[in-house]
């Protein structure tokens, strides 16, 4: 058995599929280049550790965990946003099936879901993720605002819908207008993917 690594998973899409919300040339760079960097790094980062222990050297514990941290969180993150979207003709307009029940139940509607959300993209300090997440001990949905890739600490809260809200993820199509970038991200929500991971989480 060979030795494993982490992989850049393929998009469930085209380039070009999600235009004109996202470019080709966005999603391109956003996938090929950031999120492969990180794919790259995390494996580097764990071989060099390998090599320590096995040739019984010192190396630099902090930063190596908190890089692998940093790498491996973007890696999970990024696998869980691309399937959350869709090309505009096959996704549904707003959430369906016991996702659209909870939403319901626990935001009121789905426009005060949709308007908080924003929200919490829109206010996001510098680089970081808005997520939809469950938590299982009180049976509700909740937004919280992820800084940078730091997704381990919320161990309890399963990430249901991350927004990249990194500069990398709108920069090229949207310059520093993010708001458009997020009112053009509910155009291309997978809400039967989100559905199916809702039902797989409870």
């Amino acid at each position: 058995m060979g030795k494993k690594e982490y992989t850049l998973p393929d998009l469930p899409y085209g380039y070009a599929d999600l235009e004109p919300y996202i470019s080709e040339e966005q999603l391109k760079t956003h996938h090929d280049k950031h999120h492969s960097s990180y794919v790259k790094k995390a494996n580097s980062i764990i071989e060099t550790i390998e090599n320590a222990i096995e040739e019984d050297k010192e190396y630099d514990v902090k930063n190596m965990s908190k890089a692998l941290s940093f790498n491996l969180g973007g890696h999970v993150l990024h696998s869980y946003f691309w399937p959350t979207m869709g090309p505009e003709n096959d996704v549904s307009k707003e959430p369906v099936g016991e996702l659209a029940e909870q939403i319901k139940a626990d935001f009121g509607s789905y426009e005060r879901f949709k308007k908080d959300f924003s929200k919490a993209a829109s206010t996001i300090e510098g680089s970081g993720w808005a997520v939809l997440t469950y938590c299982h001990v009180i049976e509700k949905l909740g937004i919280m605002q992820i800084e940078k890739h730091n997704d381990v600490v919320f161990p309890e809260y399963p990430i249901l819908m991350p927004l990249d809200m990194w500069e990398h993820a709108f920069y090229i199509d949207y310059k520093n207008e993010k708001t458009r970038f997020i009112d053009a991200f509910w155009n291309i929500v997978n809400w039967d993917e989100l559905d199916k991971r809702f039902k797989a989480l409870k």
